[in-house]
């Protein structure tokens, strides 16, 4: 019998670390689930810019995003990398939904903290959650924090996001006599975003895998070709190197000694908290989907999924994005079959080819990506059916964090509000011993947060 070729003998060798045949895999299955999650999920390329261009600019806003789609790209290639090689599961990661709009409209430009220092936030938040992740401390904090506040936590960031989308595609607009209003929608901008918001909601209904995606595509198109927005100056290029953000996280530790402490501290602690749960949620969820452990039950290598979250969260900030977490669209990959590190190892590689149509997503206009938001917000709504809506501590707790959220423009005070009042309300019901001390520690963080870093 011949012996195998060198080219042979490497692809047993991919299969055999990778475990394809106890997952009852292969190359092909892998790609196909690989490719299904990366469309899914691209649409992260041209969003994650949007938002952090708000914030992260030199002179204008924009003016960085050429940089700003190396940062996203690499921080996702880096983070799902580690997730395939390292912890061997088929999940993606990347600049995660919420925490990037937490980042640019409550932290940078509603706190006034310049946005090396805000880096400079999530890169402590990803060392931190790397010690606590190699010390296995995760089990103690996810404990202490109900399940209600958890999913209240991920719809109220959803809420947060659609209402930013709505108001930045000029749909909702200020009103003197109402607060807000419902815009003109036969006008340029909101017309051209509802009929992508239709375009998109239709694909979704289909469920055709990169609903978003081609959502975005097809709405910048229209607003190409009826003069609304200008077209991309090219389609493929060398990618720009994030000259301008590289290493800037670091550089903001040392501007953050002369801001004030606290606030720096408490903007830590809320990427760090809403990461460590939306991974734990995503990651449990994931894992239950692709049959590595049956509900409720802990699947091994978890700590592992988690260094991969927070190594990238902490390459992330030295690149210059927002915090890097686990991506639900990888379910989709998941449904084509993805069971093993592969998929992710091949959804690295299509983040870095990415890297050279950054003209194309340059191009893209900013209310584009407002059909693909609302409907994340759609997607992250799903988790309200889980929560208690009997009790009314949990319930009441759950909506004012959800609806806090975008109505303060702040993630944080709407934790903040939920984390003060479950405690509070469940010590009326005569349950004061049912609630963790860790929780009471955290509500009156939140309650110093609230009267004393919010204050003037």
């Amino acid at each position: 019998m011949a012996n195998p070729t060198p080219f042979a003998s490497g692809l047993a060798r991919i299969a055999q670390f990778f475990q394809f045949r106890p997952l009852q895999t292969g190359f092909r299955q892998e790609t196909i689930a690989a490719v299904t999650t990366f469309v899914t999920m691209a649409y992260i390329l041209a969003v994650n810019p949007a938002i952090l261009s708000n914030a992260i600019f030199l002179e204008t806003p924009g003016d960085l995003f050429g940089e700003l789609v190396v940062a996203t790209a690499l921080a996702a290639a880096i983070a799902t990398l580690v997730m395939g090689l390292y912890a061997k599961y088929p999940f993606a990661l990347a600049p995660g939904m919420g925490l990037n709009a937490y980042f640019a409209f409550s932290v940078v430009l509603g706190l006034g903290i310049p946005w090396p220092v805000a880096l400079g936030a999530v890169f402590v938040e990803g060392v931190v959650f790397m010690i606590l992740t190699a010390l296995n401390l995760r089990g103690a904090i996810v404990r202490a924090i109900p399940d209600c506040l958890k999913y209240a936590t991920s719809a109220g960031i959803g809420l947060f996001i659609a209402y930013i989308a709505l108001t930045g595609s000029e749909i909702i607009i200020a009103d003197e006599v109402t607060t807000t209003g419902l815009n003109d929608l036969t006008r340029g901008v909101p017309a051209l975003t509802v009929l992508g918001l239709g375009i998109t909601a239709a694909l979704m209904a289909r469920r055709l895998r990169g609903a978003l995606l081609w959502g975005i595509l097809a709405t910048a198109v229209l607003a190409w070709g009826l003069g609304v927005a200008a077209p991309p100056e090219g389609i493929v290029s060398l990618p720009p190197l994030p000259v301008h953000l590289l290493g800037q996280g670091l550089m903001g530790l040392g501007a953050a000694v002369s801001l004030n402490l606290g606030q720096f501290l408490t903007v830590m602690v809320v990427f760090l908290f809403v990461d460590f749960f939306d991974t734990v949620g995503t990651l449990t969820g994931l894992g239950v989907k692709a049959g590595y452990l049956k509900s409720g039950q802990e699947f091994p290598r978890l700590n592992r999924a988690f260094m991969a979250d927070a190594v990238g969260t902490t390459v992330g900030a030295l690149l210059g994005t927002s915090t890097t977490t686990a991506y639900i669209e990888s379910a989709a990959g998941v449904s084509e079959g993805g069971r093993s590190g592969f998929t992710a190892v091949v959804v690295a590689g299509l983040f870095l080819l990415s890297l050279f149509f950054t003209p194309l997503l340059a191009g893209i206009p900013e209310f584009a990506t407002a059909p693909a938001l609302i409907l994340v917000g759609v997607l992250m709504m799903g988790t309200v059916r889980q929560i208690r809506w009997d009790d009314p501590a949990e319930s009441i707790s759950a909506f004012l964090t959800m609806v806090i959220m975008p109505l303060s423009y702040s993630i944080a005070d709407g934790l903040a509000v939920g984390a003060i009042a479950y405690p509070l309300l469940k010590s009326c019901q005569g349950r004061f011993r049912e609630i963790p001390i860790a929780m009471w520690v955290l509500a009156g963080l939140f309650v110093i947060k609230l009267t004393v870093l919010n204050s003037p």
